[in-house]
């Protein structure tokens, strides 16, 4: 079993309770050459003024203030180790001519080595010398620098009474510094678990940011109130935050600052479910850390990426970079981060049984946990020692600790389901009844958690968080027996977004699946529908026809997975009814075999795919057969799936029965937009749009259609022309997949105007559009590559734009999984639009264009015909 954790950085390093993570904590020096300021107009000089002092003529031996400006300034770029040498240089040179300008270098001297994580070095620095107690201006950095070191290596006591005496010095003196204790004084709060004081001392220090105009603090401040967000689950808020301080710490150049935005921001990501976009930034940043010899952020890095990798089950990758994460922690004493380390690597052991080095791990972590009072850190290792307990056949002990993490007051609501989740499976293995019970209290958890989800993007990979509990648990009902009941579940977690966005469920989840009539959709669809579930303990396939359901149990999904993989890649490079390859034919024995008893001649299917089996044409599956197939006359007892069926894509069964009989459509007519204007050299004109757009006009009357093309195909032209009133829509132009941020995903039209991506109608644009204005169509058409999307999200299956036309109101969108043939979709789309014209259903005249092209001389080979998929709505 998995605990749930937290990882997010909020500065320098500093670890919070919830996992890997780290806090930026910056204290500012006085600029100016004396200590003391007027009071009431002490102010930072952020980086742009220190770039205007700091001329490039003045000789820095001579002009100890250009010196130092030159040693901050690589202190903010994040020039470390520049920064600590130059400052120690130079306060070498002032230590008997000048002792404010050697405090002011040796305070800037230890700010570096903090944030390299030497936290003791710090200290020492700080106290080799007097304190210049007669000059506030420098004080009151050095106690704030004081301050965040101890509270580095938690030493809570000191690092409270040093914040305590620069704020006493704050209340009689106006410095600029004084914003930064307010910040301290945030974080140390964070690191005790005081989430509502730290929210206010973040809130504070920015307004103080504001008011004296310091756009460095007002990064840090964004930055920290990022973090808590983290802290306390609001992980798309986190974003926001995250990245409006990056966008302050960029204009001042904070290449650091910077960094940590981008490593809060992968660990939100992670959060929301989204592993691949969350490991491209910690890899990323984790080497920038290391060029800058940011020792805390490259091991909190180190740690993330762990995270993503044991997910993936790739232990012993998972395992490196946490052992190499746990040295650089012991390395610098980050007790946090040592904390941290154990726990993760107790969580490892558990996956790779290794279940003397989990209980060892786990006990590290709760007593550094104990020694620094910080009881919500407790409870992680103490979920780890229950699941250990479970594991050695001490159900008793197991239980006792499952449910005092579950009903602890301060429990995070990401923990609470794992332990919920964990509480669930021991009492399965105990064949105990509440097991049952307790599984649906775990997902009603997290559905909770999820209704606090704001933005729709983070809507569609949350739910990855939630795939064990619900695998599990389709898992355990299958098992009793409750066939039709574990598909209901299965059905509720599949196209949560886009069926919350369709009005099919209510936005609230937490009370579970609504009623799910199986047969009834099957006879309203007037076919088999197959439901695939591809789960890390089982395998399985719903065959569902109006008079019975099925239950198959299929293979584990990493031997699917990786047929899938080979064969998707050999329909772009092979004729692989030739060469008969043998993924497709063991793909077809494996998916389709096990349900022939449901399939006649010429059935109509529906299938509901899950994880690979998104990226994957059913119809290109190579089916054996004794006689010769029409489109094989010299033989062959191979032929493709599509000779057998008619087959159509559903994202659930909920939304293939989402379109109401009776619903008023609009008349037969056309929008058709594109060739376009080329955009730039990325984007070339495609040679036969204007014969493709030609052919699909040719099927509809001059008054029942509306062409946007060439200057006018342009993404503002389509959403200010009403698509609501059309009930055809076709795009010819070229697409692009974003496989990181789906919504992303756009069709490439002709420039609106001068700005650079205005040529983009993006998929997250098509839905905006459709909450005031929802589409009616029956049909959209997206003749372009990859328009089916490349990543599919748990649950949620391929996101791009044919998920976004689906969530604008379209009942069927044909859209293509890979890139696309100029000349055969010319004679596709022909085919495709003069069986609609006669009255064929999307499915049906899909199905004979295709085979059009599989039984002609030229582009018979799948590569041409495959690519295009329906994904349909019943109506």
């Amino acid at each position: 079993m998995l605990i749930g954790e937290q990882h997010g950085t909020n500065g320098l390093g500093i670890t919070g309770p919830h996992g890997r993570s780290a806090r930026l904590c910056q204290v500012v020096l006085s600029q100016g050459d004396s200590g003391h300021r007027p009071q009431g107009h002490g102010r930072v000089i952020g980086l742009s003024l220190l770039l205007l002092v700091c001329v490039m003529s003045c000789d820095r031996k001579e002009n100890p203030q250009a010196a130092f400006d030159h040693a901050y300034k690589a202190l903010l770029h994040g020039d470390l180790n520049q920064a600590q040498e130059e400052a120690h240089r130079e306060c070498q040179r002032f230590q008997n001519s000048s002792p404010e300008w050697a405090w002011k270098f040796r305070t800037l001297e230890a700010r570096a080595a903090l944030h390299q994580g030497f936290y003791e070095d710090a200290l020492k620095l700080l106290d080799s010398v007097p304190l210049p107690s007669d000059q506030p201006e420098l004080v009151i950095p050095i106690f704030t620098l004081a301050g965040e070191a101890n509270a580095k290596t938690h030493n809570f006591s000191e690092a409270e009474r040093w914040l305590k005496d620069a704020t006493t010095l704050c209340a009689t003196f106006a410095s600029a510094s004084c914003g930064y204790v307010i910040e301290e004084r945030g974080l140390l709060a964070t690191e005790r678990n005081q989430s509502l004081s730290a929210d206010e001392l973040f809130e504070k220090s920015l307004a103080f940011a504001r008011s004296h105009k310091d756009p460095l603090l007002e990064a840090y401040a964004l930055l920290n109130l990022g973090y808590e967000s983290l802290e306390e689950g609001r992980f798309d808020e986190a974003i926001d935050r995250s990245e409006a301080a990056y966008q302050a710490a960029k204009a001042v150049g904070a290449r650091r600052l910077e960094l940590i935005t981008k490593l809060n921001t992968g660990w939100a990501y992670y959060k929301l479910g989204d592993s691949e976009k969350a490991l491209e930034l910690a890899a990323e940043t984790e080497k920038l850390a290391s060029q800058l010899g940011d020792v805390r952020d490259q091991e909190n890095e180190l740690t993330n990426i762990g995270y993503i990798y044991m997910d993936e089950h790739k232990f012993d990758l998972a395992g490196q970079s946490f052992q190499q994460a746990l040295g650089l922690a012991q390395r610098i004493n980050a007790k946090e981060d040592i904390y941290n380390a154990l726990r993760v690597l107790a969580r490892l052991s558990l996956q790779t049984d290794q279940l003397e080095n989990a209980t060892r791990y786990a006990q590290r972590a709760i007593d550094i946990a104990r020694q620094d009072g910080t009881h919500l850190d407790e409870l992680y290792p103490m979920l780890a020692e229950g699941q250990i307990a479970a594991r050695r056949g001490d159900p008793s002990e197991a239980e006792r600790m499952f449910l005092q993490v579950e009903h602890d007051k301060i429990c995070p609501v990401f923990l609470k389901w794992e332990a919920e989740h964990s509480l669930a499976r021991l009492y399965e293995d105990e064949k105990r009844p509440e097991a049952n019970l307790e599984y649906r209290t775990a997902l009603a958890t997290f559905e909770a958690a999820r209704d606090d989800v704001r933005h729709e993007d983070s809507q569609i990979s949350f739910l990855t968080n939630a795939a064990r509990i619900y695998d599990d648990y389709v898992h355990f009902l299958v098992t009793r027996g409750k066939t039709d009941e574990a598909l209901r579940w299965a059905d509720y977690s599949r196209a949560r977004s886009l069926s919350e966005g369709l009005g099919l469920l209510p936005k609230g989840g937490t009370v579970g699946p609504p009623p799910l009539h199986a047969r009834q959709i099957a006879r309203r669809a007037g076919g088999t529908v197959l439901f695939y579930w591809l789960g890390e303990r089982q395998s399985y396939l719903w065959a569902i026809t109006p008079q019975k359901t099925a239950l198959f149990a299929l293979p584990p999904p990493h031997d699917i997975d990786e047929a899938v993989r080979r064969y998707s890649e050999a329909l772009k490079l092979q004729d692989v009814l030739a060469s008969a390859d043998r993924d497709g034919q063991v793909l077809y024995r494996t998916l389709i075999r096990p349900a022939q008893e449901f399939l006649r001649k010429d059935a109509k299917v529906f299938v509901i795919p899950d994880g690979s089996l998104n990226n994957l044409n059913f119809e290109t599956l190579l089916v054996a057969a004794p006689a010769a197939s029409a489109a094989n006359p010299g033989g062959s007892n191979l032929h493709y799936w599509i000779e057998d069926a008619t087959v159509a894509n559903a994202s659930s069964l909920r939304v293939l029965d989402s379109v109401r009989e009776g619903e008023r459509k609009p008349e037969r007519n056309l929008l058709l937009v594109g060739n376009s204007v080329a955009a730039n050299d990325e984007y070339p004109e495609l040679p036969l749009a204007a014969a493709q757009m030609q052919s699909v006009a040719s099927h509809f009357p001059e008054a029942g259609r509306k062409m946007l093309t060439r200057d006018l195909a342009t993404p503002s032209a389509y959403l200010t022309s009403a698509p609501e009133r059309f009930s055809y829509i076709h795009f010819v132009a070229h697409g692009t997949a974003s496989r990181l941020s789906p919504l992303d995903s756009a069709i490439v039209l002709s420039k609106d105007g001068s700005n650079d991506e205005s040529f983009k109608l993006y998929a997250r644009q098509i839905v905006e559009y459709s909450k005031a204005h929802p589409l009616r169509a029956d049909l959209v058409t997206i003749s372009a590559c990859y328009s089916a999307g490349e990543r599919a999200y748990t649950g949620e299956g391929l996101v791009g734009l044919s998920w976004g036309f689906l969530r604008a109101g379209a009942h069927n969108v044909v859209a293509a999984l890979w890139e696309v043939s100029d000349a055969s979709t010319v004679q596709l789309m022909d085919k495709f639009y003069a069986e609609l014209s006669k009255g064929a259903s999307p499915d049906a005249a899909l199905r004979t264009a295709k085979l059009s092209l599989l039984r002609g001389r030229d582009f018979h080979n799948p590569f041409y015909w495959a690519p295009f998929q329906l994904y349909a709505r019943l109506g």
